[in-house]
């Protein structure tokens, strides 16, 4: 034993007489470049986001400021945060999104022809699959700021009252004579989901305009965006009820705080974003199948799957009743300057007080998305879509089926173009046609 160590002893010292001799040869330039030993910096390749195909989209560091498809860095990053927090620090990942490149690129093409992105409103839309929740597209006309995109729902909201009416009985003719202005009654005409009294005796609502009979049924409230009608339908209705339909759609803050339960509710006064809404109205698509949205659906490393994720859904509402929203929605687009999409579609506009915000959202069997323009958060009322120039176009006002309805059709026309044509569900008539006790007189 003792003859090893001193055996070990002077080998080490041996080789540490050598290292010190090769330095000192080194330093005097006499030892050649091919005896000299050189390490190299250890090089972890940068993470990539990819389709679902497995195609590159881009690189992904978990800042998405400076990222081509920012919409879509900053829902990945969301994900993976909510997953495993590690997951952001690493690198060498690749990350499999559910996004196709091909929508995504009708998406952004459309966006940009139609909004330019040193415009101070921005647009953005979001395509969603109804019964997966597979984002398959977000884009943004500019990239998005790191705290996300919000944006006043506006009339797109009115399809969560029209839906809780349908579920309680209520008939596509069902309905009440016409009024220009609406004020509540009193302050418990409206109850929030706490029970406590919200209405605004103080406040009226106004049409923006009229064009139909003397009474507004379901369907030709819904087809006008009527406000009157929506704020009577919802006191009818109620208003937590409105509130709990549209949460089982899978409607959500963008700031992430509870939704707003005022009066007005249907009228869209909560700020939400493209992905949000298109999930409410892919559940609709789905009949009533709500499927969280998801951007996310595989990381691994150089050797194996670190993280595997899949669709997470549940049968929110009565398919007849889904299938009986479509119905009017359907209707709703046909009737709109839009006039459809070359297929069996749904959609709605939506339009806010005073012109914060314009949207539109809409279906086909196997595809929903919605557009949202504005300015994001608060700016908007600085800076509403009136007297506005957008794309080097100057516009008195922007609505629902202007700029957001145009880049709908076009890049939804083009997304559907690839995916197998279905029909939605007829409507069951005996359940929901004619009136039941709020008839025309």
């Amino acid at each position: 034993m003792k003859l090893l160590r001193v055996v070990t002893g002077v080998a080490v010292a041996g080789a540490l007489a050598a290292a010190a001799f090769l330095l000192i040869r080194s330093t005097a330039g006499e030892v050649p470049a091919r005896e000299r030993l050189v390490v190299g910096a250890t090089v972890v390749r940068p993470s990539v986001l990819v389709d679902a195909a497995g195609a590159v989209i881009e690189e992904f560091s978990g800042d998405c400021a400076a990222r081509r498809y920012s919409y879509l860095c900053e829902r990945v990053r969301s994900e993976l945060l909510a997953s495993d927090p590690g997951l952001l620090t690493r690198g060498g990942l690749t990350i499999k999104t559910t996004l196709d490149q091909g929508m995504q690129q009708a998406a952004q093409q459309t966006i940009d022809r139609r909004v330019h992105r040193d415009d101070k409103p921005v647009a953005a839309q979001a395509m969603v699959v109804p019964g997966t929740g597979e984002i398959r597209a977000m884009v943004t006309s500019r990239p998005a700021a790191p705290d996300g995109l919000a944006f006043q729902q506006g009339t797109t909201a009115m399809i969560y009252p029209l839906a809780a009416a349908l579920e309680s009985g209520m008939r596509y003719e069902d309905g009440f004579p016409y009024s220009a202005g609406y004020r509540a009654p009193s302050y418990h005409a409206f109850k929030n989901c706490r029970g406590e009294a919200v209405g605004d005796p103080s406040h009226t609502v106004v049409n923006e305009k009229r064009d139909h009979g003397e009474f507004t049924t379901l369907r030709s409230g819904t087809w006008a965006a009527e406000n009157t009608f929506f704020l009577r339908l919802t006191e009818k209705t109620g208003l937590c009820e409105s509130v709990r339909m549209a949460q089982r759609l899978g409607l959500a803050r963008a700031d992430g705080r509870p939704l707003r339960e005022y009066s007005t509710f249907a009228l869209g006064t909560n700020e939400v974003d493209p992905v949000s809404v298109a999930t409410t109205y892919a559940t609709l698509a789905a009949r009533g199948k709500h499927c969280a949205p998801m951007a996310v659906a595989e990381v691994r490393d150089d050797t194996r799957v670190l993280r595997s994720f899949g669709p997470r859904c549940s049968q929110v509402l009565d398919a007849q009743v889904g299938d009986a929203v479509t119905g009017v929605l359907s209707g709703a687009l046909e009737r709109s300057p839009l006039k459809g999409i070359g297929r069996e579609a749904a959609g709605m506009q939506g339009t806010t007080d005073s012109y914060t915000a314009a949207w539109y959202a809409g279906y086909t069997p196997g595809l929903a998305s919605a557009v949202a323009l504005g300015v994001p958060g608060r700016g908007a009322y600085e800076d509403p879509l009136s007297d506005v120039t957008i794309g080097g176009r100057r516009y008195a006002y922007v609505d629902g089926t202007s700029i957001p309805g145009a880049i709908w059709k076009e890049s939804m026309t083009t997304a559907v173009s690839g995916l197998p044509e279905t029909a939605f569900v007829q409507p069951d008539t005996g359940r929901f046609g004619g009136c039941r006790d709020n008839c025309a007189r």
